[in-house]
Parts: structure tokens; sequence; C-alpha cells
């Protein structure tokens, strides 16, 4: 039976992972902030979807030491963390010269530090067994650049880099590391994004949605979590084993253009 870890899980793209992962059998750690009640609800749940067991951990992913606590405690609870899927991730949308100092630093951390530390931290593990999967989600803006998101961009662009050095490193040790890249996928990450966004651009909501977001997918339909969940599952699967060091676009086109 597989443990897994997910970061950022209580919601949106984390928790589709989680659930997919839960589905499957696998013993499953989610993460992520909310009200305690609520978090147990979804942890609960999860906990009924297959036969592995599903336990929260707290961690916060600013805090290295927290993040460390995460990844032992699913080593002591499941013997070692086979799959880790990096999906943490917070957003700030503001001009460059009124970005705050402390939100940069914060998305930063979150965004892609935070994945450094699992990683660090996981890896020994899955070289002990000879097996693993890292999945970090990335996002299109991993790929390109959209204005008004300095602190997203560059965090995403450096997981990208990381996901490649570190699949160079562990490629012989039967693990591997790829990124997924979705698009706007209508999360609540997202849905906070739409009122700054018309505030930064001077436009209504709607607008945002149409002329900013969907503007550069194709399709002109937002991603649905279940997608990036089912990319996940298939990244961690034996079926892609010689994917390694690379990274799927789930855009609608957008980086297509």
């Amino acid at each position: 039976m597989k443990s897994v870890v997910v970061t950022g899980s209580t919601s949106g793209i984390g928790l589709a992972i989680a659930s997919a992962f839960a589905e499957s059998g696998a013993n499953v750690v989610i993460n992520g902030f909310g009200a305690a009640d609520e978090i147990e609800a979804i942890r609960a749940k999860l906990d009924g979807l297959g036969a592995g067991r599903v336990l929260y951990h707290p961690a916060d992913m600013t805090k290295p030491h927290e993040i460390s606590d995460l990844i032992q405690t699913a080593v002591e609870e499941f013997d070692g963390v086979d799959i880790l899927v990096n999906n943490a991730g917070i957003q700030h949308v503001e001009k460059i010269e009124d970005f705050p100092v402390e939100k940069w630093d914060q998305i930063i951390a979150i965004n892609l530090s935070s994945s450094f530390h699992t990683i660090r931290c996981a890896v020994p593990h899955m070289k002990r067994k000879g097996w693993g999967r890292i999945v970090n989600v990335a996002s299109a803006h991993g790929l390109v650049a959209s204005p008004f998101k300095a602190a997203y961009v560059a965090a995403k662009h450096g997981i990208m880099g990381l996901t490649k050095t570190v699949a160079l490193e562990v490629a012989e040790n039967g693990i591997t590391v790829n990124a997924i890249c979705p698009g706007y996928v209508l999360t609540p990450l997202v849905e906070k994004q739409i009122p700054a966004t018309a505030k930064a651009r001077g436009i209504s909501e709607a607008e945002v949605k149409t002329d900013v977001m969907l503007k550069f997918q194709p399709t002109k339909e937002f991603v649905g979590t279940d997608e990036v969940a089912a990319i996940a599952m298939f990244l961690a699967s034996d079926a892609a084993k010689s994917i390694n060091g690379t990274h799927i676009s789930v855009d609608g086109g957008w980086t297509a253009q």
C-alpha cells in the first residue's frame, strides 16, 4: 500500500488529488489551513473512500521544522513517503512597485521553498525503498508570465527548475520528479484573485474572468480539479516511470500560443 503526502490539500486542487489517492486505496496525509471541524470532516470523508488511512497534519508551509515533522509523521505512521505531491500555494496580485515585501517573502516560502523542504526530507526514504514519485503542482505561470504576479510567477518558474534538478539527481534510484502546469482552475485561490485583479486593472470582475483569465485559454473554459488529479495519478503510476524531469500542461492550450 502506497503512502502519499499532499500539501495544501484541504481545498481546491490539493483536495482533489488527495481524494483520488485515497480512493485508490493509498494511505494519505493531508495538510492545509481551515477550521478544525471542517478539516476533520474532510479527513473523515477521505478516510472512508478507500482501504488506506487518511491523517491530517497542520504543518505551516513557511516553517521548515513543521514541514520536517509532516514528512516524519508519514514515515512513522506509514513507513515512508512513496508519493509526494507539492501543491501548497498562495497568491497576491499587485503591481511591482506596490508589491508588499512580506507578501513576496510569504509566497516564495509557501510556493517554492516548502517544496525544497518536503523533497529534502522525503528523498532519503524513497531511496531506501528504491521507488518514489514526486509531483510538483506548478502552473502555466511556471512557463509564461502575467502582469501583477511577480512573486507567484517567480516561485512557479523556480519550481520548474527544482523539478528538473532533483529529477537528474534521483533518476537512478527509481524515483521520478515531474511538474503539472495547470491553467486557470476555479479554486478558492483563483476566486480570491478575481476582485484583486479587477482592482489592479480597473475592470469588472466579470471582465477578469473573460478578458484576463480565460483570454489565454483557447478552450475558454476553466480547468477542472479532477483533471489535474488524474494527471497526478498518472505520474505516480508505473506507466509513467520513464517520464522524469519534465512537465505536463493542463491549460486548454494557453502555452501553445
